[in-house]
Formats: structure tokens, C-alpha cells, sequence
């Protein structure tokens, strides 16, 4: 079950549950989908992957609150979503923590049930909380985080713990060593690596501009480090705030595209000649590392883009400070991307197939 409708796939989370189903159905499963619907809709693109699709409001604000449950885990809850779990006798993969609130229920009792671990929630939350400026906001996430690392002690209901990034996985393992432990990486659009040998004339930094996270990441490439180099900087993505408009406005060498769709963002990481993807926030696998990897040129990155991803150096320039940053991109700049690159890249990727991943699901599943 999926913690939001996973189509269209135009975000994370999205991305990894809707190919995920996806590859999954190539595989041969048989998937009853149940997904909890907060404003993106009924979407008829799930019913060609799927033998059933289900919807159920979250109950978001006041309705969703609870004194001891994680908003997240509070907020999804169904008395109909655990009647058809009941009816339709299947393994129950659990999409997230945020779907688990049924996890110990005793009608599920004899049922496999894995959950699919997209963070360690109370540890994301608290990095949240350390980064918001709204007061109330940061209240709101340090409870969460509070009330998640509490609720997590739950999990251990589940038989098969299946995480996307390393780092996740092994915490978990020695968390719960009764359950089983899988590590996947995220599902992904790409069933290749389809970047373009050569050179681009700019570098590119992409993501959702409305998540503090982000804006930070942006914020410190517009501030801290392209001031430096006189080399075109492209910033993509959604709703970006008046700080990073600001930012990219006073320079010369910035262009902001907000909001951009499938196709320019797709030419934008294929045509930029360096993706520069710092994240100050270690958490899960980052998407946009991925649409990097199988489709753009070189990549410059700091550590914690690349935690918990099980990827060496070897398939990245890694940096640190903006020092490095600036060095890195006055390097690459003037380096071609070649052909033997991108097959270096092909090999280096092959832990992260969808086929492979979701035969590993399937079998760790079924074969349970």
C-alpha cells in the first residue's frame, strides 16, 4: 500500500512507488494497489500495472492529529483499507512508515508482511526540525520525531524489513534482528544509462525548490560557490521561494526555471555538463542523484548525497566545502564526458536495475 497515489511520478517517494509497481508487474506479480489520496486523484495510468486499485482519504490538519501516534502514521488510517487487506489473502508490502498503522493488527496476524523503508523517520524529522525557520514548524517536526523514534519500536510486527538505502538497512538490521533484511535501492525511470558522451556549457542543480532541504543545497551553490567561477549555473524545479529567486536574480552567470515539465527537465539534464548535487541533510537514496547518473554527464557531490547508496567515489567527483566545489567545477568544466565514461558508469550501476530489484522483492516475498 502506498502512503500517497504514486502517478504522476514527479517526486521521490512517487517515483519509487510507481515504478516499483511498475517492474513488479513485468515480473509477473499480481498487485492490488491501495493508496491513500490527499489532492493528486484517481489516476486510470495505475490500472494497466495493477489488478485493483485502491483509494482512501488521509485525514489531514485537526482529523488527522493524534496524542501518540506520528501525524504520518495517524493521518492514514482506514477501517475499510484493513477490511480488503483481510479479504484479499496476499503478502501486504507497507509503502513507508507512514501506511503501518495496521501493521500489528491480530486480523493480519498469519499474513507476510514487509515493510518498504524509505527513511528512519525520526531521524529525518529531527534534521528537519534543526533546518525549518517557522517556529510552529519546528515544534511540529521535533514532536514528530519524538513520537516516530517511540513508534518505531512497532516495526518489529513485520517479517521482512526492505530498505532503499545501506545505511537504513543496516540500523535496521540490528534493530530487529527477528525480521529479515533486504537492501534495494530505489526504482527509477531508467532502464539504461542513457547520458550523452561529450560537453555542455553550463552546470545544473535540480530539485523540489519548495523543500527546505533543497533551498539550502541551492542557497549555499548560489552564495557560496558559483560567485567564484563565471560559469553558467542552471536551477530547475518546483516552486522555488523569493530567497533562491532573489539568489539566482544578483547573478549574472544564474538562470532560475521554476516548475519546469517532463521534457525540459529531461533536455536539462541531459544537455548540463556537471551536475552539482550537495544535500546537507544524510537521508535515504536522492532521486535526482539518480536521474544524474543514467542520464546526464559528470556528477560533483558531497558525502552525504551519496550515504547510504552503497556507490564508491568511483562513479562521482566528491567534494566537501565550497573550496572543493569551486575546484571541482573549474576541473570539470574543461573535461569532456567520453564513451568509456559512460560505460564505467553503466557497470557501476548495475545494482540498481529495476528488473533485478524487483525479481530480488518477489523472491524475498514469495519465497519466504
Amino acid at each position: 500500500m502506498s502512503f500517497d497515489v504514486p502517478y504522476p511520478a514527479d517526486y521521490g517517494g512517487a517515483i519509487d512507488v510507481f515504478y516499483k509497481v511498475k517492474a513488479l508487474h513485468a515480473a509477473g506479480i499480481a498487485i492490488h494497489l491501495h493508496c491513500y489520496e490527499y489532492g493528486r486523484g484517481h489516476q486510470k495510468a495505475l490500472e494497466q500495472y495493477c489488478e485493483k486499485v485502491w483509494y482512501y482519504p488521509r485525514k489531514t490538519g485537526l482529523p488527522g492529529l493524534s496524542l501518540t501516534l506520528p501525524y504520518i502514521v495517524s493521518s492514514r488510517r482506514s477501517p475499510m483499507l484493513l477490511q480488503r487487506l483481510v479479504e484479499v489473502d496476499a503478502p501486504i508490502l507497507f509503502e513507508g512508515v507512514h501506511t503501518t498503522y495496521h501493521l500489528g493488527n491480530a486480523a493480519l496476524q498469519n499474513r507476510f508482511k514487509a515493510i518498504r523503508i524509505h527513511n528512519i523517520e525520526h531521524d529525518y524529522y529531527a534534521q528537519l526540525s534543526k533546518k525549518e525557520g517557522s517556529l510552529l514548524k519546528k515544534i511540529f517536526f521535533n514532536k514528530e520525531s519524538g513520537r516516530l523514534e517511540k513508534y518505531e519500536n512497532n516495526l518489529g510486527a513485520a517479517q521482512s524489513i526492505i530498505a532503499l538505502s545501506r545505511a537504513d538497512h543496516l540500523y535496521f538490521e540490528g534493530k530487529y534482528p527477528g525480521s529479515s533484511h533486504l537492501f534495494v535501492p530505489p526504482f527509477h525511470p531508467y532502464d539504461s544509462v542513457n547520458s550523452k558522451a561529450g560537453s555542455g556549457d553550463y552546470c545544473l542543480y535540480q530539485g523540489n525548490l519548495s523543500h527546505p532541504e533543497n533551498q539550502e543545497a541551492a542557497l549555499f551553490l548560489l552564495r557560496e560557490v558559483f560567485p567564484e567561477t563565471g560559469i553558467k549555473l542552471v536551477v530547475a524545479g518546483k516552486k522555488p521561494g523569493t530567497e533562491v529567486a532573489d539568489a539566482c536574480n544578483v547573478l549574472p552567470n544564474c538562470r532560475l526555471i521554476p516548475d519546469p515539465d517532463e521534457t525540459t527537465m529531461r533536455e536539462l539534464i541531459a544537455n548540463a555538463h556537471i551536475h552539482v548535487l550537495p544535500t546537507f541533510q544524510q537521508s535515504g537514496v536522492k532521486l535526482k542523484l539518480m536521474s544524474s547518473l543514467f542520464g546526464g554527464r559528470h556528477v560533483l557531490a558531497n558525502p552525504a548525497m551519496l550515504y547510504g547508496t552503497g556507490l564508491s567515489n568511483e562513479i562521482c567527483t566528491v567534494a566537501t566545502t565550497a573550496a572543493d566545489f569551486i575546484a571541482a567545477i573549474s576541473k570539470l568544466i574543461n573535461v569532456p564526458f567520453s564513451n568509456t565514461d559512460i560505460t564505467t558508469r553503466a557497470r557501476l550501476l548495475t545494482s540498481y536495475n529495476n528488473s533485478i530489484n524487483a525479481k530480488l522483492i518477489s523472491e524475498h516475498i514469495f519465497g519466504a
